[in-house]
């Protein structure tokens, strides 16, 4: 079918992410919106789903405001040179919905077997929530066949235990991957870790299961290039998870969050420390906790969007390589 509208004066308008960024239908990055997994080498997806929150819930609207501020960003990467929609085929797969919200258990269920259905697809998913508690059913989609790597920027470590009642929680979804066999703990990194805690063992699990905890205070002495450096040595050449929780960024850069804690990494810290990761074999991600209602102009989301571009060029990239060096660009 025809469009309704062709450009007469500037031919590059007929590609709908060269147009005004005020205009179209916001998907993520404008990019074309199809539920046809065969279209698509790398899955945008929203997870609108808070039900795992323990104190201020909002992320739910977290992937319509990412939406929509994404509009913002352009097709190239300036500084890396990657072009992530001219190396891949990158959709916006829309919503993996939850039919029953209010069964938390039952939500993950919903939420792997959406992704689960991507994976099999030989589609890499690259998500944005919703909680932190929606990288585990993720993990339980993509990592179903062997523990992965993970690189989890946040000011939280999240492997906690039961809390009021759940052990499943958006404080205690690396713990429970660990005990399910999806994450190997000796090649997973969290990065900006801080805050105040009511146990002194809150991030306990972390450390005794093997991971590499880098708290703020380290970051902030040894700079992004340090957390880079001790990144790739924990990553190594295996496949990995990468998880971007937006309260790892300091308040001022980013208030829209459930759980903000002071002093965190700023946006320019944050997207210089995806740019060194280039070059690691990343099968997935995802962005979660931005929370709109406690936003202030935008802030938060645009920041959100930024971060997700940089972590899509990651993904691309890493297809790309792995296209080359065994002739499929799929995820493993």
């Amino acid at each position: 079918m025809d469009p309704i509208k062709l450009p007469a004066k500037y031919p590059d308008l007929a590609d709908p992410q060269a147009r005004p960024r005020y205009t179209g239908i916001p998907t993520f990055f404008r990019v074309p919106y199809s539920e046809d997994l065969t279209e698509a080498d790398i899955g945008l997806i929203g997870v609108p789903f808070d039900g795992g929150v323990t104190n201020r819930s909002g992320a739910r609207h977290g992937p319509r405001a990412v939406r929509d501020q994404s509009s913002l960003l352009r097709r190239f990467n300036a500084v890396t040179g990657i072009k992530p929609f001219a190396d891949c085929r990158v959709h916006d797969l829309g919503d993996a919905w939850i039919e029953q919200p209010y069964e938390l258990t039952t939500a993950h269920a919903e939420i792997q077997a959406f992704l689960a259905t991507v994976h099999a697809a030989g589609v890499i998913p690259l998500s944005v929530g919703g909680d932190h508690s929606i990288s585990l059913p993720i993990l339980r989609a993509i990592a179903v066949n062997r523990p992965v790597g993970m690189v989890h920027i946040d000011a939280h470590c999240d492997t906690g235990g039961d809390y009021l009642g759940s052990r499943f929680h958006h404080g205690a979804p690396f713990s429970r991957a660990v005990e399910e066999g999806l994450l190997d703990p000796h090649r997973v990194i969290q990065i900006g870790i801080r805050g105040t805690t009511n146990d002194p063992d809150m991030w306990g699990f972390s450390q005794r299961s093997g991971m590499r905890v880098l708290g703020m205070d380290e970051f902030h002495d040894t700079g992004w290039r340090y957390a880079v450096q001790e990144a790739r040595r924990v990553i190594g050449s295996g496949p990995a998870y990468l998880t971007f929780d937006i309260d790892s960024l300091d308040p001022s850069h980013a208030p829209g969050t459930g759980t903000p804690e002071a002093g965190g990494i700023t946006a320019l810290e944050a997207l210089r420390l995806l740019r060194g990761l280039r070059g690691l074999d990343f099968i997935g991600g995802d962005l979660v906790e931005v929370a709109p209602s406690f936003d202030v102009g935008t802030l938060t989301s645009f920041n959100a969007a930024s971060i997700l571009f940089e972590q899509l060029c990651l993904l691309a990239e890493a297809r790309v390589l792995r296209s080359a060096s065994t002739g499929a660009g799929r995820a493993p």
